[in-house]
């Protein structure tokens, strides 16, 4: 007979291993089912320096190592499972995972949101070595440094104007021969001296591999095939991210971009009703901050409604 767990915690990047540190601390025993991008976000993310308490700054992985043996002290165990499916329609909850059945009385969805790349190998290569996914995270190292910016909508409007505080030039590039951003971001950054616009321009190649560290890009223009290069130091991706909550289709309410729509931060709705002992934190309900301390934030949060909601119902 399968065992019925207290709670299971579907994530291990900042989000997952708080709600671990907590519900472990709180007597729970979770279970952390590490996903297909163990860590997340930070496990590819080299020097963060707005994390506090780290006055010097800490490598991603290293804070992530260090966070996951905190959760462990305490008896979290982890799991190199995903998840297939989800029956949240009858209590308790039954997860289908790569790893067998599971069943909970409670379930913290911290699976977070990949960022969308462009799929080139040099890039893939040189992500957390000057190709990021995130200018507020990692802007501040390219001071006085030229950087390029893909996408054309307003994420990568808000990117671009953010890391002109910290680049001596940036260089907007888009596919297509129009913006979809809105009127006023795209004006906004027309209008910014040290932004330069292009259209019709593709990413062939992030120059620096072998060195390293980003040494240039190589260009191609869709319409005519003009091929071109442009010595940046830094490649910033502002072509959005994907929540991983398709598994939820149907058993959450997603917003139109498939995030988790959450209320006060974690609580979890279907048609507009709670959702009892579900609970959602970090990026896969956060479309707007996406930190890793706003995920650890609410990571805290849906640890703590856990812990309330097995407290009210007997255990």
């Amino acid at each position: 007979m399968t065992e019925t767990r207290d709670t299971v915690i579907l994530g291990s990047g900042c989000a997952g291993l708080t709600a671990a540190i907590y519900t472990a601390r709180a007597g729970l025993n979770p279970i952390v089912l590490e996903g297909h991008e163990p860590g997340g976000q930070l496990s590819i993310t080299s020097l963060v320096e707005n994390f506090p308490g780290w006055p010097d700054g800490i490598q991603g992985p290293e804070l992530i190592d260090n966070m996951k043996k905190q959760a462990a002290r305490f008896g979290a165990t982890f799991q190199l499972a995903h998840l297939n499916s989800v029956d949240l329609k009858a209590h308790p909850y039954r997860l289908n995972t790569s790893a067998g059945e599971i069943v909970t009385r409670t379930l913290i969805v911290a699976s977070g949101a990949s960022a969308r790349w462009l799929g080139l190998p040099s890039e893939q290569a040189l992500i957390g070595h000057g190709v990021s996914s995130c200018a507020t995270c990692d802007g501040f190292f390219f001071r006085g440094k030229p950087i390029a910016v893909v996408g054309g909508g307003d994420s990568a409007m808000e990117e671009a104007l953010f890391l002109t505080r910290f680049a001596s030039r940036v260089t907007l590039l888009h596919r297509r021969d129009a913006f979809r951003a809105s009127k006023i971001m795209l004006e906004r950054a027309m209008a910014h001296p040290n932004i330069e616009l292009r259209t019709n321009t593709v990413v062939d190649e992030v120059l620096g591999v072998e060195e390293k560290e980003v040494k240039g890009l190589r260009l191609r223009d869709v319409s005519n095939g003009a091929r071109s290069t442009l010595d940046v130091d830094g490649l910033f991706l502002g072509i959005g991210h994907e929540p991983n909550a398709k598994m939820f289709y149907g058993q959450l309410d997603l917003d139109d971009e498939g995030y988790i729509k959450t209320r006060n931060n974690v609580l979890t709705t279907l048609n507009g009703s709670e959702v009892p002992g579900v609970y959602a934190c970090g990026d896969v309900q956060d479309r707007r901050y996406r930190q890793a301390i706003t995920a650890a934030g609410t990571g805290c949060m849906a640890a703590l409604e856990a812990e309330k909601y097995l407290e009210e119902h007997g255990r």
